[in-house]
Order: C-alpha cells, then sequence, then structure tokens
C-alpha cells in the first residue's frame, strides 16, 4: 500500500513540475531555505498575485465551464486596444503579476488588460472528461473575446499552454487574427514536437501507465489522491529552483507564488491534459499570425520548452521578433520581468500603431 501511496505522490508532484516548473511543497520551507543560504528575496515585500482587479466575471464556456475573468483598466487615459493574457499549464492568471502591474500604468499608448483562468485551474471550472484539450482552450479564450473584448484590436500574450493556445485559436478563427488581433506574444512556448526537447515524451503521455493509473485513481478517489499530494515531499529547494528557472538564486516569493498556483490544480486535470500536450503540433498554425506583430521571447536555460523551440517558430515567422533571454529558465516573465515587459510593451506599441498599406499593421 505504501508504494502506492508513493506513486499517486510521484506522479502528482512530477506531472506538476515537468510541465510548469514547480513542485509541491511547504511556502516556510522554502523561506527558511533561501535564508539559510543567504539569498535576498527581492519580492518579499511585493503583493505577488494579490492585485485588485477593474472588474471581475464569469464568462461560460461552449460546454458551461465557467471560466474566471478579471479586467484591468489603464491608470490613466481611454485604452487604445485590449491585452488579453492566456497562461499555461498548472498556473493561472497570478503568473501575469508584473506585467499586469506595470502595463496598468502605460501611458503611450494606455491599454485595457483581461486575464483569465484556464479550464481546471485557479478559480475556473472542472472540464469533464474530454474537455482537457488545447482545441477546447482555444474555445474558451473565443468566448472570454466574445465577451468582454467584443470589439477594438487586440494583443494577445501567451505563456507555454497559453501560446499553444493562442496557436489553435488562430487555426480556429483565422479571420479573426487578419481583422482585429494586431499583436501575438509567444512567452515559454512552443509549436510542436514537445516530446522532441525538453519534456520527455512518455511523460506527456496519459497511456503511460504510472500517469494512466494516477489518473483513474483521481477520477475514483481523488480527496485521497490530494491529500497524498499535499504530503509528499517530492523534491529539494534544488531541484524546484532547476525546473522553473534558470537562475539559482531565484526569490523564494517567486517559488512560493509557483506552488500556490499548482496546488490549485487537481491531479485529475494535470492528468487529463496530458496527451494534448503531446500531442500538439500548430506550426501551420502560424501562418495565420502574417497579419500580426509578433513577439517570441524565451530563456535559453529553459528545461522544459527549449529555446530551440523558439527559434523553429521563428523560423516560421520571419516579420517577428525573436528575443532570447540569457539564464532564465520556463517562468521567464516572473524570472526577467523588466526585461519581458521591455519587449511587451515594445509590441503593444507596435501594434498600437496604423495599419500600412499592404503590410503589417
Amino acid at each position: 500500500m505504501n508504494a502506492v501511496w508513493k506513486t499517486v505522490g510521484w506522479v502528482g508532484g512530477i506531472v506538476g513540475a515537468a510541465a510548469t516548473g514547480v513542485a509541491v511543497g511547504v511556502a516556510a520551507h522554502h523561506k527558511r531555505v533561501n535564508h539559510d543560504r543567504g539569498i535576498a528575496d527581492p519580492y518579499a515585500d511585493e503583493p505577488l498575485g494579490r492585485l485588485v482587479p477593474s472588474r471581475e466575471s464569469t464568462v461560460a464556456a461552449d460546454d458551461g465551464v465557467p471560466l474566471s475573468v478579471e479586467e484591468v483598466d489603464p491608470e490613466a487615459g481611454d485604452a487604445v486596444l485590449t491585452v488579453v493574457y492566456v497562461h499555461g499549464f498548472a498556473l493561472d492568471r497570478r503568473c501575469w503579476h508584473f506585467q499586469r502591474r506595470d502595463l496598468a500604468g502605460l501611458v503611450d499608448p494606455p491599454v485595457r488588460q483581461v486575464l483569465y483562468d484556464q479550464r481546471g485551474h485557479g478559480r475556473s471550472g472542472q472540464p469533464g472528461p474530454e474537455g482537457g484539450t488545447i482545441e477546447q482552450c482555444a474555445a474558451d479564450l473565443d468566448a472570454v473575446l466574445r465577451s468582454v473584448a467584443p470589439d477594438g484590436p487586440l494583443v494577445l500574450v501567451g505563456h507555454s499552454m497559453g501560446g499553444m493556445t493562442i496557436m489553435a485559436l488562430a487555426e480556429r478563427r483565422p479571420e479573426l487574427f487578419a481583422e482585429r488581433v494586431r499583436g501575438v506574444a509567444l512567452v515559454g512556448t512552443a509549436a510542436g514536437a514537445v516530446g522532441g526537447a525538453g519534456l520527455p515524451k512518455s511523460v506527456l503521455s496519459r497511456y503511460n501507465p504510472v500517469t494512466l493509473g494516477v489518473g483513474r485513481l483521481a477520477g475514483l478517489q481523488p480527496g485521497v489522491v490530494e491529500w497524498v499530494r499535499r504530503r509528499a515531499d517530492l523534491l529539494t529547494w534544488s531541484g524546484i529552483r532547476a525546473l522553473a528557472f534558470g537562475d539559482r538564486d531565484v526569490g523564494a516569493s517567486l517559488v512560493d507564488l509557483m506552488a500556490e498556483m499548482i496546488n490549485g490544480v487537481s491531479v485529475r486535470v494535470l492528468t487529463g491534459f496530458l496527451e494534448t500536450l503531446g500531442t500538439h503540433d500548430r506550426y501551420k498554425a502560424l501562418a495565420g499570425l502574417k497579419h500580426c506583430e509578433v513577439l517570441v521571447i524565451s530563456g535559453d536555460a529553459d528545461r522544459l520548452t527549449p529555446f530551440s523551440h523558439a527559434e523553429r517558430m521563428a523560423e516560421e515567422m520571419p516579420h517577428g521578433e525573436l528575443v532570447r533571454v540569457e539564464g532564465a529558465g520556463h517562468m521567464v516573465m516572473l524570472e526577467r520581468p523588466g526585461l519581458v515587459d521591455e519587449h511587451l510593451i515594445g509590441l503593444v506599441r507596435r501594434s498600437a500603431a496604423e495599419r500600412v498599406e499592404g503590410g503589417l499593421r
């Protein structure tokens, strides 16, 4: 019986860690280890993930799953366009803390921001057995846009599975990208061949016997699985840091935020999304971004979706901007917020410009 519990704990943590670069852990332990190593935490007094939105609402997905959405108005002026953030697998909208904070004060141009939790993540509702797919996530993004951003120019920003969601939406609704989406930022993501570099293909298969068994157990006895998962001491501080971040001295507050986000996603949801991640292939969909300003940004120490994925996407979109963030890992927007914000603001400004006849906007 102990072997079963260990297996449940191992998969519950490793699936989440492999997908998001974080493992289940105790925040106090993280802070203690960082303190013992003499590492200063630059965000110790920052209210990470606790910024107050202008408005909150719930949007019903096409299959009825409730999606939790928040909007942030510009601090000054009337918004010129809307920036929509799409987070990655096993995260939630709090991962955009720094981008949301800094773009709220942008005056050239002022922008409205929309953030939401993907199905099964954060405050959004749980998907059914067949609802954990990138295709359905694209339909969810479409529903959010129809509800809270039905008109006006858009900039879509996606990290990891969020970037994949944007690609799937371009495949689903190419006219939206030709008419309204002026800019797209793809952050730490991939258009395909996810199992070829970074994440092992076996981890991304729901037919992996260990993953399959834990997924079934999570469906039958979710309370037991989550109880074991919360108590499993799976990875050391070094392991957490190595998976999520490139900087070995990353502040403890960022790791604590990661732990909170992953703890909000059930093992059933984690295992349910694996197949869609492993079969994701949307290089052809990148052609739908030819009308948009494009930013591809990734850390060159990303162990989950290595920088080679960013380079391959950039080859398919030679009109875009490719940014290599030296030393940064998978959570580049948390690890190097200033640099990411600089390039994101540049994308927003280019996207706000008028369309050039016969070319980009």
